[in-house]
């Protein structure tokens, strides 16, 4: 791999695989992230120093050596542990092909996807493995079939070590809130108020930030802004200008969006754009 300066980072994307990114940063001491969701499933190793990982209320002091895995749409930040240096490596996977993964049949499909159980792990064999299958996506010399290969090996291992989630540890849906939520989503790039949210969702404002926050880690606000970071990374991976993504996503003008989107990907626009392969 080639040389980087401190706090660059590495992102790896290839259109011929298209349900797998990647991206890895050498020294992360500066590199903050607000708490925030994605929808792919995402697993990635520390691969030198400390850092300070939270996951859905938990958190934990991790270190080299060690696994973090986030299920989807999972509240979670990981950041510096004081000035302590710290690297790493992340994957960020489709969660409908982690599902014909884990069930062992190409007819899966996302709604098939078992949550694990597990958000950190020090399994040296999982820990070696997705070193490796960093190194082969980010080596020049690897062709479609070989990294292909690669990602669906080490993500079967991943899926017969880890266990899902206990149907008895689930927690009763609450609609009013999951409308809520998708309002939220649907409206995001919008100029939307607490009274618009409220009233699709039929909830009251105070209870609506109480449990909102209770159920999915975040305010209504900070849910808002994580998803239109998620709605600007989606354009920008189309060839969108930064300057038309940030109007378009609802921000007020670029400076804001550049502000907010490296508070949430640890990177700001430009690093996000310009990925290797």
């Amino acid at each position: 791999m080639t040389q980087r300066q401190p706090d660059t980072h590495l992102f790896w994307r290839d259109p011929a695989l298209p349900f797998i990114e990647a991206r890895a940063v050498d020294d992360g001491r500066k590199v903050c992230y607000d708490r925030h969701a994605h929808p792919t499933f995402s697993v990635g190793v520390v691969t030198g120093g400390e850092s300070i990982y939270w996951n859905q209320g938990r958190q934990a002091n991790i270190r080299a050596g060690t696994v973090v895995l986030i299920n989807p749409e999972d509240v979670h930040a990981c950041n510096p542990n004081a000035d302590l240096a710290w690297s790493y490596r992340m994957f960020y996977v489709d969660v409908a092909w982690l599902a014909r993964r884990q069930h062992g049949h190409e007819g899966a499909d996302a709604r098939d996807f078992r949550p694990l159980a597990t958000i950190v792990s020090t399994d040296a064999g999982l820990y070696r493995g997705l070193n490796t299958l960093f190194d082969t996506l980010a080596d020049p010399d690897s062709d479609v079939l070989c990294m292909e290969s690669a990602a669906v090996d080490y993500f079967d291992t991943l899926c017969r070590r880890l266990d899902p989630v206990s149907d008895d540890r689930d927690q009763p849906p609450n609609h009013r809130l999951d409308r809520a939520a998708d309002f939220i989503d649907a409206h995001c790039t919008g100029a939307l108020q607490l009274d618009d949210i409220c009233a699709a969702s039929g909830l009251s404002p105070s209870y609506l930030i109480r449990a909102f926050k209770t159920r999915y880690g975040m305010t209504p606000h900070a849910w808002l802004i994580n998803r239109r970071i998620r709605y600007a990374q989606t354009e920008l991976k189309l060839g969108r200008p930064i300057a038309d993504v940030a109007l378009a996503a609802g921000f007020a003008d670029q400076a804001h969006f550049q502000r907010q989107f490296k508070r949430h990907v640890a990177a700001t626009p430009r690093q996000y754009i310009t990925p290797r392969r």
